[in-house]
């Protein structure tokens, strides 16, 4: 995917998820538009500061303080963007597991200020990594403090999210299997499920090259003694660029709704309204309640 279009489709995505935010009020699509931004900005700060400022614009040398300042706002945005991944998780378990004190504990107020909340913890994590050594321009094996800065990445942005997320997610899809009466109240819980673990399971699948490979890197062979470490580095920085992207993929494929917005901004159909809470008098009332308590959980 060429690098002009990585940031088009997330605009995209960013513009769709707050129409639906601002319609629907959900906490839910409060914080994928958050993680939207922060992949925007990582993609920012990565790709268009990053590579083209140096290397495509500027032709010289730039001064380390200004590679470093780079280093801690990509930390940050990742970071961010992971974090916000973990309260989306925890938000969904809240909603799915204990409908009843959901509508006490997630609303618009109070999610804003979450979202800013770990914007803020985002940045002041990313600030140790100021001291982050650029595994491309360094040759020397890496030092004590090379060593702590790149075990605490490795935690922050895979180990313990990843295991956050098996957790969370297993909970989930077990309760929500305990809860399944009807085959049409199974099938909205397959969809709810996938929902739930899409994004996590990206996020582990194309995070996973680059960590081992940082780990790698500091105890095996250095990147610049091997081609296939420095190849290996390479694939596992684009893997986890991409995870950057793939989100919009995964909104289409399973929200009609997410779709129906995005032709909407893109002049393919008109503005059409939401249909939710309307159900069919038909419904018995204990199926109306199982249904609106998933629907308001679901994208």
């Amino acid at each position: 995917m060429p690098c002009s279009s990585l940031p088009t489709v997330n605009i995209l995505t960013a513009v769709t998820l707050s129409k639906l935010a601002f319609r629907t009020k959900k906490s839910s699509y409060f914080y994928l538009l958050a993680l939207t931004t922060s992949d925007i900005l990582t993609q920012i700060f990565i790709i268009f500061i990053g590579f083209i400022l140096q290397t495509a614009i500027l032709h010289r040398k730039v001064p380390n303080a200004f590679i470093h300042m780079v280093s801690v706002l990509e930390f940050s945005s990742n970071h961010a963007s992971i974090w916000i991944t973990v309260i989306l998780t925890m938000d969904r378990y809240v909603a799915l597991c204990l409908p009843l004190q959901y509508r006490s504990l997630s609303y618009p107020e109070r999610t804003r200020r979450i979202i800013i909340s770990v914007f803020l913890a985002s940045f002041v994590t990313g600030i140790p990594f100021y001291w982050w050594s650029d595994v491309w321009r360094d040759p020397r094996t890496p030092g004590l403090l090379d060593r702590v800065l790149k075990w605490v990445h490795c935690f922050i942005i895979y180990f313990i999210p990843c295991t956050f997320f098996f957790v969370i997610n297993s909970i989930i899809i077990l309760r929500l299997r305990k809860k399944s009466e009807t085959k049409r109240y199974k099938l909205r819980i397959e969809k709810t499920t996938a929902i739930l673990i899409g994004i996590t399971t990206v996020f582990a699948v194309l995070w996973a090259p680059r960590t081992i490979v940082i780990i790698i890197h500091m105890y095996v062979i250095s990147v610049h003694k091997d081609w296939r470490v420095h190849l290996a580095m390479d694939i596992g920085n684009m893997l986890a660029l991409l995870n950057t992207t793939v989100n919009f993929i995964l909104y289409c494929f399973v929200s009609k709704r997410f779709r129906d917005v995005v032709k909407e901004i893109l002049g393919i159909q008109k503005p059409c309204r939401t249909t939710e809470g309307k159900k069919s008098q038909t419904d018995s009332s204990d199926s109306l309640k199982a249904m609106e308590v998933l629907q308001a959980t679901t994208i």
